[in-house]
C-alpha cells in the first residue's frame, strides 16, 4: 500500500493517534505523517503509507496555509485556548486598522521562539514535558518565512487571518507575538490547516470517512500517488539506458535537460518514457548531472 492519504484531522486528538488508527486499519506497518498538527488544530494532515513514507521529508519542507482565529486581550501559557490565562490586556483602542498595520511587521522573513508547550526538544527533552513540570527554559529562535498574511475578518476582539508560511512556523507563536506587538496579548482561538503542499482541505477526507471506506473495503481509493505530492519539483524523462543507470544509483542526465528552471531546484522527478514514476533525483553541481536520491522501482 504505497501512497499518501489527505486526512482532515479532527479536533481533540494528536497527529500520532491518527497515524496509529490508519496503521491498524490498513495493516501497513510503514505509516507516518508529514507535519504535526496540535491536538486542538484541525485540517490537512498528510499520512504516508509504504514507500510513501520516503517522501515525508519533501512534504514537510513544502509551503503550508492556515486559517487562524486570534482573540486579542488575553494571553495563555500555551498560546492557544487550551492553556491557562497568564495576562489580560486593554483592547479598548484596538480596531481593524491597528490589527492590519501590525500584520505588516510579521510578513517576510521573521524570527520566532517556539512555545514552551511544543514538541521541540531541548537537552533531549520535549519542551512540553518541561512546561508541564513548571520549568521554563530559554529557547533558541528560528527563522521562518511568512509568504502571505491576510486579515479576513475582524469582529472585536477576534480576527480571522490566513497565513501562508514555510516549514517550522508556529502559528501559535505568531498569534502570541502579534498580541505582544500590539500590547494587549493574544492567543489562538481556532486553527485549521487548509493546505500542505499540493494537498488541499477541499479534497481531504475525515477519519470517519476513512473508517467507513475501510468497512466497505475501498479505502485504497483515497490513496494519492507518491509523485502527486511532488508537483513543485521539475521533471525529467529518462530513456531505457538511463533508467538502468538510475536503478543502479548512477547519474543519468546533465542538469540542463531538466524541464523547468533547474537553476533554482535541487531535486527533480524522474519518469520512464512510458510515464512510470521512477523516483527523485538530486542535482550535483560538481558533476553537472542528476544523481538518484530516492528510487521507486
Amino acid at each position: 500500500m504505497d501512497g499518501i492519504l489527505n486526512i482532515n484531522k479532527p479536533k481533540g486528538i494528536t497527529s500520532f493517534r491518527v497515524v496509529a488508527r490508519i496503521r491498524k486499519l490498513s495493516g501497513e506497518r510503514r505509516v507516518g505523517h508529514a507535519g504535526t498538527l496540535d491536538p486542538d488544530a484541525t485540517g490537512v494532515l498528510p499520512v504516508c503509507l509504504g514507500q510513501g513514507t520516503r517522501v515525508i521529508e519533501f512534504l514537510v519542507n513544502t509551503t503550508k496555509t492556515y486559517r487562524a482565529r486570534i482573540e486579542f486581550g488575553t494571553a495563555t501559557d500555551t498560546y492557544d485556548s487550551s492553556g491557562r490565562i497568564v495576562y489580560n490586556g486593554d483592547i479598548s483602542d484596538i480596531n481593524r486598522r491597528r490589527v492590519e498595520n501590525a500584520l505588516g511587521a510579521f510578513r517576510g522573513r521573521i524570527e520566532q521562539t517556539p512555545p514552551m508547550y511544543s514538541a521541540v526538544k531541548q537537552g533531549g527533552q520535549p519542551l512540553y514535558k518541561l512546561a508541564r513540570a513548571g520549568i521554563t527554559v530559554t529557547r533558541k529562535k528560528r527563522t521562518v518565512v511568512i509568504y502571505r498574511l491576510e486579515l479576513l475578518t475582524w469582529r472585536k476582539p477576534t480576527a480571522t487571518v490566513e497565513v501562508e508560511c514555510s516549514k517550522g512556523t508556529y502559528i501559535r507563536s505568531l498569534a502570541h507575538d502579534l498580541g505582544e506587538y500590539i500590547g494587549c496579548g493574544a492567543f489562538i482561538k481556532n486553527l485549521v490547516r487548509t493546505r500542505c503542499g499540493a494537498l488541499d482541505i477541499e479534497d481531504a477526507i475525515t477519519l470517519a470517512q476513512f473508517e467507513e471506506a475501510y468497512q466497505k473495503g475501498n479505502w485504497q481509493d483515497y490513496l494519492h500517488p507518491i509523485d502527486s505530492v511532488l508537483q513543485d519539483l521539475p521533471s525529467l524523462i529518462v530513456d531505457e539506458d538511463d533508467e538502468k543507470a538510475f536503478r543502479a544509483g548512477r547519474p543519468v542526465k546533465p542538469a540542463e535537460n531538466v524541464a523547468g528552471d533547474n537553476a533554482v531546484h535541487r531535486y527533480c522527478r524522474a519518469y520512464a518514457d512510458d510515464g512510470r514514476f521512477l523516483g527523485i533525483l538530486g542535482r550535483s553541481k560538481e558533476r553537472g548531472a542528476w544523481e538518484p536520491k530516492k528510487v521507486f522501482v
